[in-house]
């Protein structure tokens, strides 16, 4: 800890607090990361954690965020990262910020780098999502929260389904299935292309169920059939359900400023077979990102611009309770994954 000068708390969720820092030997900022102690496990570690200094530790590469330590102090588990700026979503939503064609293939060229890296160390993310995707303070995107992430050595061992938030969460994975690979990656980071084309979640479904989402991806690309899709209907949750049929409707209706590169990627990336998607080597390699415009180098991309707010009375008076948490940026406490 001697290394480390702790400042301000920036965040605290249910199983960490975290700081904001400095490493003395280099003055970079930090994000620091106490555990907080698990009364349910005699280490005091919950599974998420150590998934996620497992998978740092092993993934080092400038699409992902950056473990620098890992040590105890004081029956503290403490983890050292990179302090980020923001993350994708705040500036998907800030409406201030203005972006255009070659941001948008700059994001997805640098989140597909990174999740390629995963895969090649046959790593899957299992959380892909815009808030996961963390804005360096040069502009680099970076992945982060590593709490789902999981080795897989091929499609034959079973895993959990209950994976990805579920707006972007692939049909495999609502119907059951259990023996997948990085295709549900892809189906996320299509969704997350989508996202960024429209400026609003593609495939939002206003029910929290799997059923429900399933209904939005067929409204939205049409219901699969075996043809489509060898093997859909022996998936787990499939058996005894009959969807209705809907037609396939072109990506061009609802994308209609994309050009035919981007939504010839962004199909391959939706595909429901999964043996069929796209995956992350062919999608760096498609013509998406050789033709114009070209991406945009990550030092000048567009910014989470922050409202600056004229201080006024009503402002200026403190209520009862207020604290410097209630006070600090939240996206500084996104990157830390609490």
């Amino acid at each position: 800890m001697e290394k480390y000068q702790k400042a301000e708390k920036i965040g605290e969720g249910t199983f960490a607090v975290v700081y904001k820092g400095t490493e003395l030997a280099t003055k970079r900022l930090v994000a620091i990361k106490k555990i907080k102690k698990n009364n349910k496990n005699q280490d005091g570690l919950d599974v998420p954690t150590i998934r996620e200094i497992r998978c740092l530790k092993e993934l080092k590469h400038t699409n992902i965020v950056d473990l620098i330590d890992v040590f105890a102090h004081k029956q503290n588990l403490n983890i050292i990262m990179e302090l980020m700026d923001s993350d994708l979503e705040a500036i998907i939503k800030n409406k201030s910020v203005v972006f255009n064609a070659g941001d948008v293939k700059s994001w997805l060229l640098m989140t597909l780098r990174g999740i390629y890296h995963c895969h090649r160390n046959f790593i899957l993310h299992r959380d892909l999502k815009p808030n996961n995707l963390f804005i360096a303070g040069d502009g680099t995107l970076k992945l982060g929260d590593f709490g789902l992430a999981r080795d897989y050595g091929s499609c034959s061992k079973p895993m959990t389904s209950n994976v990805v938030t579920i707006w972007y969460r692939a049909p495999e994975l609502l119907l059951g299935g259990q023996y997948y690979g990085p295709g549900v990656d892809i189906w996320a980071i299509g969704c997350i292309f989508a996202e960024l084309l429209l400026r609003a979640p593609y495939l939002a479904s206003d029910s929290n169920t799997d059923l429900g989402q399933l209904h939005t991806i067929f409204r939205a690309l049409g219901t699969p059939t075996e043809e489509d899709w060898p093997g859909f209907s022996d998936l787990p949750d499939k058996k005894g359900l009959e969807f209705q049929m809907y037609p396939r409707t072109p990506l061009q209706t609802l994308f209609t400023a994309a050009g035919n590169d981007a939504l010839d990627l962004l199909e391959s990336m939706l595909v429901y077979d999964p043996v069929k998607r796209v995956s992350a080597y062919d999608a760096l390699n498609h013509c998406y990102f050789r033709n114009s415009p070209l991406p945009t180098k990550p030092e000048k991309l567009p910014r989470n611009i922050i409202p600056v707010v004229e201080p006024s009375e009503k402002n200026l008076k403190r209520k009862a309770g207020d604290d410097d948490l209630n006070s600090a940026n939240p996206k500084l406490a996104r990157l830390l994954f609490v």
